[in-house]
Order: C-alpha cells, then sequence, then structure tokens
C-alpha cells in the first residue's frame, strides 16, 4: 500500500512539473489581482458586526434604483442567454454620449476591456508606457502578453508628467493609459495639456483613456477623453457603472473609441461577456438622473467635510476629482 502512495506521489509530481513546462513565461510572473475583501468575510474573519467598507470605492448611495427595478422586472427572462453584442445597451450608450453605436464596447466591468485591448494590441515585445502609481490592470494586461511596461513616474505633486510621458516614447509604443482621475491619486489631466500632448503624440500609439471616476469630476478644466474621440484622435476612452451608478456587483464597464478600433476589439471578446441583468440594469441606469446627481452632490460634500477635518487634525492630503482622497506620505510600490 506504501508503495502504491508513494508511486501516486511520484506520478502526481510528474504532472505538476508537466504543466509547469507547459505554462506560458509571461504568465509566471503574473501576481494575481487582490481585491477588496467583501464585509462578510471580514466580519467571518475578525468577529466583528456592521463593518464599513472603504477600500474598493463603492457608492455608498447604493444602486441606482432605476437599474434594481429594471432587473428586478427582467428576471423571468433569465432563461435566455444575454444579446451577444449587447445592442440596446450599445444604442443607450451612443446617444447618451452622442457617439455612433458602432463607436460602442461592453465588457464585464472595464476590467475586461482593458484585458481585451491588451489582447487585441499587444505582442511580445511592444512597449506600453504606464504612469506610475496608477491602476495595477494596466500592468496586468501588459505582462499577460509578454509586452514590455514602461513606468512613468508622476510629478512631486502627484500629477501625470505629461512631457515625461511623451519623452518615453518610441517606436516599439503600442499603448498609453491614462486614468484620470487618477486611482489612487485623485489627480488629472488638464484639458489643455492633454490637448498639446495629443498634438505631438506619435501616430503609432492608441491612448487608453480610464475616465472611471469622470462623474465625480468637478473641476472645469476636467476632461473625459470623449471629446477627442469624437475628433477622431487615436483614443479610447473608458468608463464603469461600478461608481457612480452604484453598479459595481453586476459588473459592466463600456469604451468608446473609432468603429475600426472597437471592431478590432470585439473580435477577441466572447459573445456573451455582459449577462443580461448587467445589459437592462446599465441602460436603465444611464436615465438616472437623480441618482447621478445625488451620488456626485453628496461625494463633493463629503470631500469638503473631510478636507477641513483633515487641515484641522494637520493631516495632508491631496485635493481630488475622485471619491477618494490621497494621502501624499503613503508609500508606492
Amino acid at each position: 500500500m506504501t508503495a502504491i502512495v508513494n508511486l501516486l506521489f511520484l506520478r502526481v509530481s510528474q504532472v505538476g512539473k508537466s504543466v509547469q513546462s507547459r505554462v506560458r513565461r509571461a504568465v509566471y510572473g503574473l501576481p494575481p489581482y487582490s481585491p477588496g475583501k467583501p464585509i462578510w468575510e471580514v466580519e467571518q474573519e475578525l468577529g466583528l458586526q456592521h463593518v464599513i467598507k472603504l477600500a474598493s470605492n463603492e457608492n455608498p448611495f447604493g444602486p441606482s434604483p432605476k437599474a434594481q427595478k429594471a432587473m428586478a422586472n427582467y428576471l423571468a427572462q433569465l432563461h435566455r442567454y444575454p444579446d451577444a453584442n449587447a445592442y440596446t445597451l450599445r444604442r443607450a450608450i451612443s446617444a447618451h454620449c452622442d457617439v455612433a453605436w458602432d463607436q460602442v464596447m461592453v465588457g464585464n466591468g472595464a476590467d475586461e476591456l482593458i484585458t481585451l485591448i491588451s489582447e487585441t494590441f499587444l505582442a511580445e515585445g511592444d512597449e506600453v508606457i504606464i504612469p506610475h502609481p496608477t491602476f495595477s490592470e494596466y500592468a496586468f494586461g501588459t505582462h499577460l502578453m509578454d509586452a514590455k511596461p514602461c513606468l512613468v513616474g508622476l510629478s512631486d505633486r502627484f500629477e501625470y508628467d505629461l512631457e515625461a510621458v511623451q519623452n518615453a516614447v518610441t517606436t516599439r509604443t503600442k499603448l498609453i493609459f491614462f486614468c484620470s482621475p487618477n486611482n489612487p491619486t485623485g489627480t488629472y489631466i488638464r484639458k489643455k495639456e492633454f490637448e498639446q500632448f495629443l498634438a505631438t503624440l506619435s501616430s503609432h500609439a492608441i491612448v487608453v483613456f480610464d475616465a472611471a471616476y469622470s462623474d465625480y469630476a468637478t473641476a472645469e478644466d476636467y476632461t473625459d477623453g470623449l471629446e477627442y474621440v469624437k475628433k477622431g484622435c487615436p483614443i479610447i476612452a473608458l468608463h464603469t457603472f461600478s461608481k457612480i451608478y452604484g453598479l459595481a456587483g453586476i459588473r459592466v464597464g463600456f469604451g468608446i473609441s473609432t468603429p475600426e478600433i472597437v471592431g478590432f476589439i470585439n473580435r477577441v471578446k466572447e459573445p456573451f461577456n455582459v449577462n443580461v441583468l448587467a445589459q437592462v440594469g446599465a441602460a436603465a441606469a444611464l436615465d438616472d438622473r437623480e441618482h447621478v446627481s445625488r451620488s456626485k452632490l453628496g461625494n463633493e460634500s463629503g470631500r469638503n467635510e473631510l478636507y477641513q477635518a483633515f487641515e484641522s487634525l494637520g493631516i495632508c492630503y491631496l485635493p481630488s476629482m475622485s471619491n477618494f482622497i490621497f494621502d501624499p506620505h503613503r508609500r508606492t510600490n
């Protein structure tokens, strides 16, 4: 019996080594994404009750009521497959953003769209410019395709250094990622500076402008990048329903770009990547102006209240255009 167990163990070990030899090199260097724990898990681990979660930038006002109602009304149709092309949702987004419907793509959260963009445009040896610190999924998509991330540090004020980004562009640069307002700093790219950057950008590089927190921005010189998509610039503007619409749990985001760029990315995506409740709920949320306004005003009021508290306590902070506030003394890897 002992001999059989030892033989089985040996065969399992050999299978493990065999699998490892077949894994793509790029996968070995991929650290798994570490999301914020759900409230129930923290309560269970620590024996706590009534935990308030601040780690994932979720909307404290909850989900859009119109989205909740639309999804509830659709429950009896869950035996049907979703629309593989998300036609109704894309039409709703195109009307909301005043673009053609074939300029719109939807994904299982903006995270999936970042991965799809990487899969569409990157190959081994290509370069991707990623300001640092910023959202970790940009580097994930880059590493996944065995491309090279070129990190460009933020300025002393934790703002984008667009001159440094421009200087980092080479003939191998395929993608440039911006998150504005930036996660985790809350700083943003000023419209005039971005226009100057685009005017000097090499034509072979595509800018991915992640505007996940754009609905919280109040600065007059802020841009979500969409106006430059409409001008035909090589830009992909990303948005999400997870933040101000409060629909993080159903995972749906969208991107807007030229029909050509969207067409190529749609070749890579899975046919049913956005479930039917997400499609229905997101389309309804676009029309929920009351919820969006309430969330934006509540966020702005909360920011100002925290600013006053920090100043009275002598705590350093960066003014934010998002729904979080950054400590400039915080260590960033």
